[in-house]
């Protein structure tokens, strides 16, 4: 039995300021470029706005990339075009600079933190501030076994958590989350099957690096097994993740949900990020408010997810890469729009609509 109480979270995470948001709006009523003329981008720095509880909008200054990593048992079956266990070799590609994430994040100037918690290697394989929220060395074949035991979710919560709490403590001001896994996508199909009530053809998708047709039916009877042992835990997100997820899951719902509590915003990757995102939702119907879609990845269960969460993806370029790629190419979409919602000047007094109570009477 677990002491964790994910209760908690629904009394502890409050929504954006609506008041400040309603300030935001009606600054933008004021000011030169007509309201509704720049898209998105008007709806995009209310919102921030309201995270932020500021008025003008502050500048995103502090993003940093966080990239959760493992590897899944699942992958054994060959329902990835990459080798099991060989999430290791992503990650030491990002550390070293020759990921796409890592050229892009050097492009923009924005650090990239990578938390190891389930990575098949021995865990002095990279440095400290990379292992030590590790809870074990992969994760359990989701078909025939559960992926953790209930204690080892718990640590992988408690560690995402932790990581969300070291974010906001050192002042990042918001958040691009993504994974680094192999057979991550299939265990996140089998979250967002299960909680959406759908087939396993419905969510299968052919994953980073293109699956044939052969793996895709692998993938999809695997993501059907597993969902025949998900559907009796529906109730206990928690024994959940245990089941069906993994630890580098089980971090990203527990980061997720302790970034919604610290006020810190969120851009979401690709398929992972938006299943630990629906298993949050479960806990904390509050909690999506503090997140925005970076991207389409083309992932079925991304989009199911997604729309069950209301949380329409910012771009739509085809990046399936993973590694948060898809969601860092959005930054610079939130910053313009943090830009022009507090630098475009108002109208002069000459210009603004009076008032209500200024409006000329009419003569009879």
């Amino acid at each position: 039995m677990s002491s964790l109480n994910l209760d908690d979270f629904t009394d502890l995470i409050e929504r954006p300021d609506g008041g400040v948001r309603r300030d935001a709006e009606a600054r933008r009523e004021r000011q030169i470029v007509p309201p509704g003329s720049l898209g998105r981008l008007d709806e995009l720095g209310e919102w921030l706005a309201a995270a932020q509880g500021a008025v003008p909008v502050r500048p995103v200054e502090r993003p940093r990339v966080v990239l959760f990593a493992g590897d899944h048992g699942i992958a054994e079956l060959g329902v990835s075009a990459r080798p099991a266990g060989s999430a290791e070799q992503l990650v030491r590609a990002v550390l070293e600079g020759g990921s796409p994430v890592s050229v892009l994040a050097r492009r923009l100037d924005v650090p990239v933190r990578v938390v190891d918690m389930a990575l098949d290697c021995p865990p002095d394989a990279f440095p400290e501030e990379v292992v030590r929220h590790r809870v074990r060395r992969g994760s359990g074949r989701i078909d025939v076994e559960d992926a953790l035991t209930l204690d080892e979710a718990e640590a992988a919560f408690r560690a995402g958590v932790a990581v969300a709490d070291e974010e906001a403590d050192s002042g990042t001001d918001l958040v691009v989350l993504g994974d680094v896994s192999v057979g991550g996508t299939t265990a996140a199909a089998v979250l967002v099957a299960a909680l959406c009530g759908t087939d396993a053809s419905v969510v299968t998708g052919r994953g980073g690096l293109a699956i044939d047709d052969l793996a895709w039916m692998r993938k999809c009877a695997a993501i059907r097994d597993a969902l025949r042992r998900a559907r009796p835990v529906l109730g206990d997100q928690l024994q959940l993740l245990a089941t069906v997820g993994g630890a580098d899951l089980a971090a990203m719902t527990g980061f997720l949900l302790q970034c919604a509590v610290r006020k810190l915003p969120v851009i979401l990757d690709g398929v992972v990020a938006a299943a630990c995102a629906l298993v949050a939702q479960r806990v904390a119907f509050r909690a999506p408010d503090w997140w925005l879609a970076g991207h389409d990845s083309g992932e079925p269960g991304q989009a199911k997810a997604l729309d069950r969460m209301a949380l329409e993806p910012l771009l739509e370029q085809g990046v399936k890469v993973g590694e948060g790629v898809g969601a860092l190419l959005s930054l610079p979409l939130v910053r313009a729009a943090a830009a022009l919602a507090a630098e475009l000047p108002e109208k002069p007094e000459s210009e603004k609509e009076p008032e209500e109570s200024e409006q000329p009477e009419e003569k009879e």
